[in-house]
């Protein structure tokens, strides 16, 4: 992502982003953030003229090398107009002082049409510590206790259905 510029005081810079809780046999695919410091799920900034689905499925993909498929309920049953999958939550992420993220919180599985679809990349899984956690393994983790929920709240609605 590109430096910002000066935020001018009083004002806030605001982008969209996705995060996205892939589950898979009861566990979630998580990567630590070097940068940040902290345990994730896939995710970063929708891309202009990108389609939030599209950038979720996207980030996945280049994070994890996991191709996924949204899980989640659309506003109506139409082909048209297209009709994209309702976020699971919206949050708003402080980033800095005049800095937002938008966050649009998916879930998602493998795509059960590709039968590799749930094997990590390994680099990625080596560099980044992608893989695939149990609920009971993320405190231990030092995954913080919004991700713990969100994991959760994942394996709850996507393992159930």
């Amino acid at each position: 992502m590109p430096e910002h510029p000066p935020i001018p005081p009083g004002e806030v810079l605001r982008h969209f982003t996705v995060a996205v809780f892939v589950v898979h046999q009861r566990r979630v695919l998580l990567h630590y953030h070097r940068k940040l410091g902290k345990w994730l799920p896939p995710g970063g900034h929708v891309e202009d003229n990108e389609l939030p689905d599209d950038a979720a499925l996207r980030e996945v993909l280049e994070e994890t090398g996991i191709r996924a498929r949204l899980r989640g309920p659309h506003g109506l049953p139409f082909e048209e107009p297209r009709q994209l999958v309702v976020p699971a939550g919206i949050q708003v992420e402080h980033i800095y002082p005049g800095h937002e993220h938008i966050d649009l919180v998916y879930f998602a599985q493998p795509d059960p049409d590709d039968v590799r679809a749930a094997e990590v990349d390994p680099r990625l899984a080596e560099s980044d510590r992608v893989g695939w956690y149990a609920a009971d393994e993320l405190a231990d983790l030092g995954a913080n206790a919004e991700i713990q929920a969100w994991a959760k709240r994942a394996l709850d609605v996507v393992w159930t259905s």
